[in-house]
């Protein structure tokens, strides 16, 4: 696996710590994502989350221990944290699995549906959290899921520039055997190109 990720692009009421291992006595809060996790401990990304007030930086609400299950040991999928366009929210990626977790009510998360996530980009201009898989892309918002694309490649989307409200990449066709280019609308979705 690759050293974690951290970004912080977009403002967010609490803080993080990446912790090396689950501590030996765990905070009186502790969340396991998802619930239904088997083995969670093996290589799980471990995060102690400190949510705070609007306007504040000083911690006022309980801390809590986030443990988040792997999904691929693979150096080719992300891990870390990265604020979300919903200040409340943060985003902890283990191994791509992907997981949007409320720091104001941590019982309450999503779990991105791609299996893996093979990148996160943060869009602080268009106020979305970007997450690319294998076939297509899914934008986070501030109020949740914006919209997700149709399918743009057969296998492996790659992301060549961001310009004016418009993404544009590659993904490879497997009829032609070719990469083909793509056009996507930020604010929409839409497959423009």
């Amino acid at each position: 696996m690759r050293a974690p990720e951290v970004d912080l692009s977009f403002p967010h009421y609490w803080q993080a710590e990446i912790l090396p291992a689950r501590p030996a006595i765990l905070p009186t809060r502790h969340f396991v994502y998802p619930r239904d996790a088997e083995e969670i401990e093996r290589g799980a990304l471990e995060v102690l989350v400190k949510p705070h007030a609007p306007g504040e930086t000083t911690v006022r609400v309980q801390p809590f221990l986030a443990t988040c299950a792997l999904g691929f040991r693979d150096p080719a999928v992300p891990t870390g944290v990265w604020a979300a366009p919903n200040p409340r929210e943060i985003c902890a990626v283990s191994g791509g699995y992907a997981y949007i977790i409320d720091t104001a009510d941590p019982e309450h998360f999503t779990m991105i549906h791609y299996r893996p996530v093979l990148e996160v980009r943060a869009l602080a201009k268009e106020g979305l959290l970007l997450f690319v898989g294998h076939h297509s892309v899914l934008a986070w918002g501030a109020d949740g899921l914006e919209w997700e694309t149709g399918k743009l490649s057969d296998e492996g989307v790659t992301i060549t520039s961001i310009e004016n409200g418009v993404l544009q990449g590659r993904g490879w066709d497997m009829l032609t055997d070719k990469e083909r280019a793509f056009a996507v609308d930020l604010r929409s979705g839409e497959i423009t190109g």
